[in-house]
């Protein structure tokens, strides 16, 4: 009997031409979304600091007031017709992504405790068996980002900055993904 890896077990040779939609980095509609512009760049590296090439990037995230575009968000917020709210990119030779975005809203969480802004994020690459899963964060919500309930949840305030973008030039936030190793980027497991 010969076993054949399937979808779940590898990225495969199907991964660019099956799911890389370059124009998906572009949630803003072209920049006609309402809210703040902004650029989310990157790299994603692995164990040894080296570059990913051929990892595929996916974000999520609510839109500038703080609304997702699904039926389980009920909040009496307008929804943006210019915002699709899922991005999706591939790394580049060097591991670089980028994304072209607004600044998400507050939104709530269990209990209705308020959520600092923040964008969800999955990555699918070479070696790993399952996606993981992450969050983005800005530096400059102090506040909120105190008091969020999935960000405190997370002890080692080392770890916890790996989810903390930090702004390199006006509407432009660096946030760099380490798959495992020093440094390594703090993961959930959904």
């Amino acid at each position: 009997m010969r076993r054949v890896p399937t979808a779940s077990q590898t990225v495969g040779p199907f991964f660019s031409f099956g799911l890389e939609r370059p124009e998906w980095a572009d949630l803003t509609g072209g920049g006609k979304a309402t809210g703040e512009n902004i650029r989310i760049e990157g790299h994603v590296t692995d164990g040894d600091g080296a570059p990913v090439p051929d990892a595929l990037i996916e974000i999520w995230q609510a839109n500038a007031a703080g609304k997702y575009d699904h039926p389980d968000d009920r909040q009496d917020k307008a929804l943006d017709p210019h915002f699709r709210g899922f991005g999706r990119c591939a790394t580049q030779a060097d591991g670089s992504f980028a994304f072209t975005t607004v600044r998400p809203g507050p939104v709530p969480g269990r209990g209705n405790a308020l959520q600092a802004p923040h964008i969800g994020v999955c990555v699918l690459a070479r070696g790993l068996l399952r996606h993981l899963y992450t969050r983005v964060y800005f530096e400059d919500c102090g506040a909120l980002n105190e008091t969020d309930p999935v960000l405190a949840s997370i002890e080692d305030p080392a770890r916890r900055r790996s989810l903390v973008a930090r702004q390199t030039a006006p509407g432009t936030w660096r946030f760099d993904i380490r798959l495992q190793g020093e440094g390594e980027t703090a993961f959930f497991e959904v």
